[in-house]
């Protein structure tokens, strides 16, 4: 494989079913992502991969461009620290590859309208 890979970076969690569910999301996104493009599931903490495995996997399976895609809703600690620090950090380790972060989800109108909709499937009145 060459080109690029995206990494969907969940926060990880010891509930059961949580990398069984971000691997449906990564699968999900790899339908709709360009051709050619990779998508992995990685995880900041308690599940695997770590970020720096799936980066070093990524490379290791020829990609030349790998960007780290927060599945974090509002920017905090991660989004802000962590994460960034693990793309500066492979940067190094990975010196010819394209290291890069996208945003975290934030307000986005199209996540508000799902909590739109999620609330009137759970009995609350429909909006606007």
């Amino acid at each position: 494989m060459s080109g690029t890979t995206w990494l969907v970076v969940a926060h990880g969690s010891r509930a059961p079913g949580v990398t069984a569910d971000h691997d449906a999301v990564c699968a999900a996104l790899g339908t709709r992502a360009p051709a050619g493009i990779d998508v992995r599931p990685a995880y900041l903490e308690i599940n695997e991969p770590s970020i720096p495995d799936a980066i070093d996997a990524a490379v290791a399976d020829g990609a030349e461009r790998v960007v780290l895609v927060p599945y974090f809703l509002h920017a905090g600690n991660h989004t802000r620290r962590d994460i960034p620090a693990f793309v500066d950090e492979a940067t190094v380790r990975h010196p010819g590859v394209a290291l890069s972060m996208a945003e975290h989800l934030g307000p986005d109108d199209r996540l508000v309208a799902i909590l739109a909709d999620r609330a009137a499937e759970a009995g609350g009145e429909r909006g606007r």
